[in-house]
């Protein structure tokens, strides 16, 4: 291995034959998925040291970044209390802590209580101390937190290492004590039944696929298994309705959904299959209502639609919002007297309240851009609901909709210390156009004074899979690169949801390429626009969209000053052909299926990054990884920045692998903080805007 503080570090390339359809291919740095191999981790190791040595003239630049993140967050806060079951709940961080106390006070009259950030309240609980939890660890991360029913309960689970694997115990909220009941090897979330004494929770198989669903019953030792699911195309999950009336068992996969409910008053009972039950292509989701399920699915329905079943016959169908093919309806949350539906339209979130005469009543926003979702609203009973808005130039806020009036009611707007004005910043929302004609959503801001006269310097942002939406939303770390200039723009690009199922659609399998392409017409635009000179354009994603970012590093290496692509899925192809990897078999209804498929295979092999690196003049990359990522295996980074210099030697790319840590990097929120200064100062000295510390 090479010096790391002199020269680049060089991966050792080594034989390792792949063939697929008559097709033959030497994996050359496939010996770097072993994390326990030393020589895996005197690489990564020696990576980090150049990386730190590459950028060792940004570390005054990231100070001040991160100084002014500090600066501008209200550290010492609490979030607006929620109402459930007579008891306000809230989270708490205090300036110095890197995680939130979560806590509770007794209900007192029908407005949520106001209390001041840092001040004691009478009565108050902490319920769950991260920072207590957290100590002696490098990485900490909760999975589930949920109260019992009658409130004496508290269902929680940790993780320290970041590979998303839980412990799950339980805590007596009327002493304090953690019981003795511990489950090691849970997953995500998990519901209590009625009587506050069962708890379901679900468990994950070596692909990192949650297809069990358990059963706990406090005391005692043998858990029950439930459901398992054996078609490794689905994931299970289990929920509580918010009526609290009944458990809701789903089995899902890209395509198709399975549902199975059972009364919550009786956890031990058998779970009933819903309506016709499993019938490839049809997705389905139920909220329960009274004596009637309310039902979104596509069953011809491209874009969904609502109806109800009563709970005596599933199969019973009643429509209640007709399908449309330029809104597509993305759930339906069920209330005694009412129901709340969030759709997409024209690109933007919308929400409606869904009254008992049947009339759909929109919830109007002034901004043209901006984010709105129902917000933690746990009673059945609610007659105010709570939504969370932002846009990219609105902090973060909370509103109570009242539903008897209609009457919006602001309960708070996330905090901006120093001199920041919203009425400084503009955003825009314009449209670039992709190669088939194809118009592309961009969403765009910039500090008012910021000219369209093509010299700006650009960070533009992307995904564009699994039918995710990036939607507009505001960052405070953000204001770093605004305050120095920089046009911050987000491309809706085809393989996300902005736009619809047809969108999604039209992204994905035989259709990823327009994900790239699109991207790229979305940069040209910043430039043909003069929202960007056409040398100072930054590209970021992570994740799928770090699969983007190497896609169009190939695709277009002169279009973009930099490349920051985090957590990156570069090697798609290769990981997509293993069935034995992580998530992959599952993969298959997003990617296609390039085992079994010829066309597949060489459609991907088309665009995967690691397979398309050439002897060409790639833009200065910058990819970060975290070792127990186990969503995008760290090694695909690492053999992609391999190959990168090893085909392209006279190429800036690096690596910084976070060596305790998963997919979402590191956990603490000063951390945090530091990761990001240490992204953006890298952006901004791409964007040759580094001077401006």
């Amino acid at each position: 291995m090479s010096d790391a503080h002199t020269t680049k570090p060089v991966a050792p390339r080594r034989e390792h034959p792949r063939t697929h359809h008559g097709d033959t291919v030497n994996d050359a740095y496939a010996w770097l998925k072993d994390s326990e191999d030393p020589a895996v981790r005197d690489y990564l190791e020696a990576e980090n040291a150049h990386t730190e040595t590459q950028t060792a003239h940004l570390a005054g630049l990231r100070k001040t970044i991160f100084g002014e993140i500090k600066d501008r967050t209200q550290e010492t806060d609490l979030s607006v209390p929620t109402r459930e079951h007579g008891w306000w709940y809230y989270g708490r961080t205090e300036e110095g802590k890197q995680y939130s106390q979560y806590c509770r006070v007794a209900v007192e009259g029908d407005t949520p209580p106001e209390i001041e950030p840092g001040t004691e309240v009478d009565g108050e609980q902490v319920i769950l101390d991260g920072n207590v939890l957290a100590e002696g660890h490098d990485f900490f991360s909760i999975g589930a937190a949920a109260v019992s029913p009658d409130g004496n309960l508290l269902a929680f689970s940790v993780n320290f290492s970041g590979d998303e694997r839980f412990t799950l115990r339980f805590k007596d909220l009327r002493t304090g004590e953690v019981r003795g009941d511990e489950v090691v090897d849970t997953f995500y979330g998990g519901t209590w039944a009625a009587d506050g004494e069962h708890y379901f929770y679900t468990k994950v198989d070596d692909a990192w696929r949650p297809h069990q669903v358990w059963r706990h019953r406090l005391g005692q030792s043998e858990d029950v298994l439930v459901y398992q699911e054996d078609d490794q195309k689905f994931r299970v999950g289990i929920d509580l309705t918010r009526s609290e009336e009944y458990l809701v068992l789903y089995a899902a996969s890209t395509l198709t959904t399975e549902i199975r409910f059972l009364s919550a008053a009786d956890p031990t009972g058998e779970f009933q299959v819903f309506g016709e039950g499993r019938v490839e292509g049809v997705e389905f989701e139920i909220d329960h209502q009274g004596d009637r399920f309310l039902v979104l699915h596509n069953r011809g329905a491209e874009n969904f639609t609502l109806g109800w079943v009563p709970v005596a016959d599933t199969r019973d169908w009643h429509e209640l919002i007709a399908h449309h093919p330029e809104r597509r309806i993305t759930s339906a949350d069920a209330f005694r007297d009412f129901a709340v539906v969030s759709m997409r339209e024209g690109g933007l979130t919308k929400l409606s309240l869904l009254r008992s005469d049947g009339e759909l009543e929109a919830i109007e926003f002034d901004e043209p851009i901006y984010t709105v979702r129902l917000g933690d609203t746990p009673e059945f009973d609610a007659r105010q609901i709570r939504l969370s808005y932002t846009s990219l130039v609105t902090p973060g806020s909370v509103f109570d909709y009242d539903v008897p009036t209609g009457e919006l009611l602001l309960r708070k707007q996330t905090p901006v210390l120093g001199d920041f004005d919203p009425a400084d910043y503009r955003q825009y929302r314009e449209w670039a156009t992709a190669e088939d004609g194809t118009r592309i959503p961009i969403s765009i801001v910039a500090r008012k004074d910021a000219k369209a006269d093509g010299t700006n310097p650009a960070l533009l942002y992307g995904y564009g899979s699994y039918e995710i939406s990036v939607d507009p939303y505001f960052s405070i770390a953000r204001l770093s690169l605004l305050d120095r200039g920089v046009v911050f723009a987000v491309a809706h690009i085809r393989g996300g949801g902005e736009m619809g199922r047809a969108w999604y659609d039209s992204g994905k399998m035989l259709h990823k390429m327009n994900t790239f392409t699109d991207f790229v017409a979305c940069a040209d635009h910043l430039v043909s626009s003069g929202w960007a000179a056409p040398d100072r354009i930054v590209a970021r994603g992570g994740s799928a969209g770090g699969l983007l970012m190497g896609a169009i590093a190939n695709l277009a290496p002169d279009r973009f000053a930099g490349v920051l692509a985090e957590v990156p899925f570069v090697d798609a192809l290769n990981t997509i052909l293993d069935p034995s990897m992580p998530l992959t078999v599952g993969e298959w209804e997003e990617w296609g299926n390039p085992l079994d498929s010829p066309d597949v295979y060489a459609y991907m092999k088309t665009y995967s990054p690691y397979e398309n690196i050439a002897d060409v003049p790639y833009p200065p990359i910058l990819a970060v990884t975290s070792l127990n990522d186990t969503r995008v295996g760290f090694h695909e980074p690492a053999k992609w920045i391999a190959q990168l210099r090893y085909a392209s030697p006279e190429s800036d790319v690096m690596l910084k692998t976070e060596m305790e840590a998963g997919h979402g990097g590191r956990s603490g929120r000063y951390d945090a903080w530091e990761e990001e200064a240490f992204n953006l100062a890298w952006v901004l000295d791409r964007l040759g805007e580094a001077q401006t510390a």
